[in-house]
């Protein structure tokens, strides 16, 4: 969901036009693993600062387009699932991880 200050820019005629034209240069595959995209994700992250910048919100050059996996993959690379010295056994079950 997009934070507050990027609504408006989301909800612009410039972004659905560069979204929809990004999307159809890339055949609305994923540019990671090729399965259908699902969201168009900009490298150089927006923020209060540069929400008004074209050249990082609207350049194709900061864009990515991505599957829902790949997507979640890049925004939450550095969380974990279980907190430390726990983990996921070959059948779920959460177990203390080897030392």
């Amino acid at each position: 969901m997009a934070k507050e200050f990027a609504k408006a820019f989301y909800k612009s005629k410039a972004w659905k036009k560069c979204r929809e034209a990004y999307i159809k240069s890339v055949y609305g595959l994923c540019e990671r693993c090729g399965k259908p995209g699902y969201i168009v994700h900009h490298k150089i992250l927006l923020t209060y600062q540069n929400i008004n910048d074209p050249d990082i919100t609207l350049n194709w050059e900061n864009l990515e387009y991505l599957c829902q996996n790949c997507h979640n993959q890049e925004h939450h690379r550095n969380c974990k699932a279980t907190r430390e010295g726990l983990m996921f056994d070959g059948e779920g079950n959460l177990v203390q991880s080897p030392l």
